[in-house]
């Protein structure tokens, strides 16, 4: 479980280190792409649906509806565009999500860590959301670096 925290911190640390160097602001969109700040937003939505829907196959948080004002998709599966908030606003949102995911796995067995998650359309493991979603931020971070 260790390494693949560490993978996804990475991934974080990587996705940090990108927005620091944006030209655009964080409501200019590359050609034919979203905004930092959709993407920004993207990523940690969709954290915090796989570490509810997934892992803990709970409701989500009662703070998640102020984090996450905006549906994540909109008509055709498209990214909703997200405009006006701060690069402040965004790096609290993702760090508020990585909190509760870091403090979900902190206390979890290697069992738990492996026991399949029987959802309607598939089954998965926390361990595999913890390698899923390394992925998907590593994907968006080179979204990000279009934006330089």
């Amino acid at each position: 479980m260790a390494l693949l925290l560490a993978v996804l911190h990475e991934a974080r640390a990587r996705t940090l280190a990108t927005v620091s160097e944006l030209k655009r602001g964080l409501d200019d969109s590359a050609p034919g792409g979203h905004s930092a700040g959709t993407l920004l937003y993207h990523i940690a939505a969709i954290e915090l649906d796989w570490l509810y829907a997934e892992v803990r196959q709970e409701a989500f948080p009662a703070e998640a509806e102020a984090w996450f004002p905006l549906d994540v998709r909109g008509e055709g599966g498209r990214l909703n565009v997200l405009t006006g908030e701060g690069l402040e606003r965004h790096l609290a949102r993702l760090t508020w999500v990585r909190g509760l995911l870091d403090g979900t796995f902190a206390s979890m067995s290697v069992a738990e860590l492996r026991r399949p998650r029987e959802l309607e359309a598939y089954t998965v493991t926390p361990e595999w959301v913890l390698m899923h979603l390394a992925l998907h931020e590593a994907h968006h971070v080179g979204q990000l670096a279009l934006l330089h």
